[in-house]
């Protein structure tokens, strides 16, 4: 699969599961996006996805790498 087609698939499931922040952003935390049926059988490698985003600015979130478990309430925000 080409990065740009996973990236799209990555915020069309972000705005599905997240919610409005104060600032008018879709953000979702990332155990509820690493734990969706839906999000498992999409991402073979969720996380990969999530930096190639972060790379392009399309989403925001602390840190390099997020691990489920450790970083599951870490806020991924919708830029």
């Amino acid at each position: 699969m080409n990065i740009a087609h996973e990236v799209d698939l990555l915020v069309e499931e972000i705005e599905r599961l997240g919610s409005k922040n104060a600032d008018g952003q879709t953000t979702v935390k990332f155990g509820v996006l690493f734990k969706d049926d839906r999000c498992a059988n999409i991402f073979e490698a969720l996380v990969g996805t999530l930096r190639a985003a972060k790379k392009k600015k399309i989403v925001k979130f602390e840190g390099e790498l997020l691990l489920q478990g450790v970083h599951d309430n870490v806020d991924i925000v919708l830029l």
